[in-house]
């Protein structure tokens, strides 16, 4: 029989995810160096601790915190082109994080990438565990794009493109293909992928002899980029699509006591979002 006072434990990346730091792929690239410790020994891959626990980053102690009591946030973000997924850039061009809302204690992590000439709806969340599952190929995460194609759409290459292709990193394919109008070098589709591999939407399309001049993304699982957000905007999403995606990741839904309800949130931060324009209508990069 279980004893009812002992203590919970879990991975330790798991843990460290939930604190806001990264993701758990990036919490375990961080163990790996050997700069995380648990009560004074280095940690390792496979340590699993309780919020007891006394662990430590770099040497600086980190505030372990039980998984209910953490609220679980989201906000979609409208990435326009040129902007990088990445939180740094050595050439000092604008990335997709320039623009978030500043977090305390914690750091939006983003559940996928898209490429620098990839515009459309990026979601993050201060929730490592979330962000993992909803990246991970086992959840068969549904993403839709709006595609702008330039050749002779014949019906073989859609064919061709939901069978199946052998690209170089393995075969790839569309669940879903949709043509939404237009001629010429200006057709549009809609595709849908399961999975987010390095320029797998435009590499499907070249396999084809096709070439992209325009792509965006559109959904991610079950939210749509909301019109409201216009390029380089972001809104945070409704405690109901959080819990939606919660179910799709396989997470049970968490209701924390004392936090923002949802409806007073997003109108808190559709005010800093207009703020946030005015102030990045006078922003150029250098």
């Amino acid at each position: 029989m279980k004893d009812i006072n002992e203590v919970k434990t879990e991975k330790l990346q798991k843990v460290l995810a939930r604190t806001g730091m990264g993701s758990r792929r990036e919490m375990e690239r961080l163990i790996e160096t050997g700069e995380v410790a648990i009560n004074g020994q280095t940690a390792k891959l496979g340590d699993r601790v309780s919020i007891n626990d006394r662990v430590t980053v770099h040497g600086r102690l980190v505030k372990l915190v039980a998984e209910e009591e953490v609220p679980r946030r989201v906000i979609m973000y409208s990435k326009p082109e040129g902007e990088l997924c990445t939180r740094h850039d050595p050439q000092g061009r604008r990335t997709v994080f320039d623009r978030l809302p500043k977090l305390k204690g914690e750091r939006w992590i983003s559940i996928g990438r898209l490429d620098i000439n990839t515009s459309g709806l990026l979601l993050f969340t201060t929730d490592g565990e979330l962000a993992n599952r909803l990246m991970h190929p086992s959840q068969q995460v549904e993403r839709e794009y709006a595609v702008r194609v330039m050749g002779d759409v014949k019906p073989e290459h859609v064919k061709a493109m939901v069978e199946g292709v052998m690209l170089e990193d393995g075969m790839a394919n569309f669940t879903d293909v949709q043509e939404f109008g237009g001629e010429g070098i200006n057709t549009w589709f809609h595709v849908v992928i399961m999975e987010g591999r390095n320029r797998e939407v435009r590499r499907l399309w070249e396999s084809q002899g096709l070439t992209v001049s325009r792509l965006k993304r559109v959904r991610y699982g079950s939210i749509f980029l909301d019109k409201r957000a216009r390029a380089g905007e972001w809104i945070e999403l409704t405690q109901q699509e959080i819990d939606q995606l919660s179910e799709m990741a396989g997470l049970e839904k968490r209701r924390v006591k004392g936090s923002i309800d949802s409806h007073d949130r997003i109108e808190r931060q559709r005010k800093k979002t207009r703020a946030i324009r005015s102030v990045n209508k006078n922003h150029r990069p250098n």
